[in-house]
């Protein structure tokens, strides 16, 4: 099946009509599949493969490392049918999937020959949880993506030439060379609220996006994405909570990768869910296999469905592991190579290419003219953002405060109800203890 060109990228908006019942492998509906099943505080979890080991901080002498210890040697699960995607959305959903790998693979070699400005972040072994919860998005929805969520930004209309000249500080990037790593957004096409470096403070954000979006009389989802470390934030205890008490459409999916930056889960939470913590809230919460893209499409769509409804917010963890450091900079060394192993072996990309060709959704044929179309379609957005040129120096300072001549900020989709009131406005306690 010939993947789709540039011109019809996917925006998130699916009609109804698409979400009829998949048809899973074994012929019977996918919305039958077996319930699943409930951890020990009542949290549903989806998981095929509950992994059954524990990374241990081993001391001698002086020094200090990490050892994992438990089972290594488990089969790899299968793929969890989808309830919502049909053959199309999943052949669609693995080609985002590809492009999110082999453009950061592309970012990576431009880093080494010195083309970018500052640090490069990779998400690899996260593409399943980037691509399939913007894929399921509807187009008003809106989301904020983290570092390794730049999967999600294809999906919702970025083109990688747009990634790769924003790291190279390119004139044509999203914020004409001003920024060198992800911050910029677009809130006028693709709704997508710029990153924050601060972990934790897109989640206030997002729900404000919400409520705002309410208060001019819709209801819409608002995704956003927290580390394990990040969760533990007091911001984000703050943001998640005010989501909850209000019932804005937050869908927060914390991307449980086992590391923060170099301390391991087990050392940073108590919990072993961190999907309990919604308990805490008044809110529903998930647990899914990260590496599942069908897992992580019908979960986040779920939430998104619900925050239509004006139901609230929605915490999904995805359960994965971070593939490399922090950041290109940071080498990982800290990681048993044991556990690096473990995950490799549940590549999403590699997992839900045999699902498709197992279901016979794919051909061996169309699988290498996706690859092919997709490595094209890098090779010349690399070529373009290679030859872009540098941004003028006198740019330097436009666009960077907004002042009267800059655009008017309107109201995204209707003006704010205001109540009406009558007769003389009450003076409050605080104003007489002012006086």
């Amino acid at each position: 099946m010939a993947a789709k060109k540039k011109s019809n990228k996917n925006t998130g908006n699916h009609s109804k009509q698409a979400h009829k019942p998949a048809i899973s492998s074994n012929g019977r509906p996918a919305s039958k599949l077996p319930a699943p099943q409930l951890n020990e505080y009542g949290i549903p979890d989806w998981r095929l493969e509950k992994p059954d080991f524990e990374v241990i901080e081993v001391s001698h002498g002086d020094e200090v490392h990490y050892e994992i210890r438990g089972k290594l040697d488990a089969p790899v699960p299968p793929i969890r049918d989808s309830k919502y995607l049909n053959q199309k959305q999943c052949v669609e959903l693995y080609r985002w999937m590809l492009m999110n790998r082999r453009m950061e693979q592309a970012l990576e070699n431009l880093y080494k020959q010195g083309k970018v400005v500052g640090g490069v972040y990779f998400g690899l072994g996260q593409e399943a949880c980037s691509c399939a919860s913007a894929y399921a998005l509807s187009a008003d929805d809106w989301f904020a993506p983290m570092i390794r969520n730049q999967g999600s930004q294809l999906v919702r209309g970025f083109h990688a030439r747009d990634i790769m000249m924003q790291y190279m500080a390119k004139a044509g990037s999203p914020t004409r060379g001003k920024d060198g790593t992800s911050h910029y957004g677009d809130i006028e096409k693709r709704n997508m609220v710029s990153p924050i470096s601060m972990l934790g403070d897109l989640i206030p954000v997002m729900a404000g996006v919400s409520l705002g979006a309410r208060l001019q009389g819709k209801e819409v989802a608002c995704l956003t994405w927290i580390g394990d470390g990040g969760q533990s934030t007091g911001v984000s205890y703050e943001g998640i909570n005010f989501a909850a008490v209000r019932k804005l459409g937050l869908v927060l999916i914390v991307e449980s990768n086992l590391w923060a930056y170099s301390t391991p889960t087990e050392y940073q939470v108590a919990v072993k869910d961190l999907a309990n913590r919604a308990i805490g809230y008044g809110m529903p919460g998930v647990i899914i296999d990260g590496t599942d893209a069908c897992q992580v499409y019908d979960a986040t769509y779920e939430a998104v469905e619900r925050a239509h409804r004006g139901e609230g917010p929605t915490m999904i963890e995805a359960k994965m592991m971070r593939m490399k450091g922090h950041a290109i900079h940071d080498a990982a060394a800290y990681v048993p190579q044991e556990m690096h192993e473990f995950w490799r072996k549940r590549d999403p990309i590699d997992r839900f290419e045999k699902y498709l060709l197992q279901k016979k959704w794919l051909t061996p044929e169309q699988n290498r003219q996706i690859i092919d179309e997709v490595e094209k379609e890098l090779e010349e957005d690399r070529d373009f953002a290679m030859n872009s040129p540098m941004p003028e120096p006198h740019t330097a300072s436009e666009g960077v405060y907004c002042d009267n001549s800059c655009h008017d900020i309107k109201p995204k989709y209707a003006m704010p109800k205001s109540g009406k009131r009558g007769g003389k406005l009450k003076e409050t306690e605080a104003a007489i203890h002012f006086k």
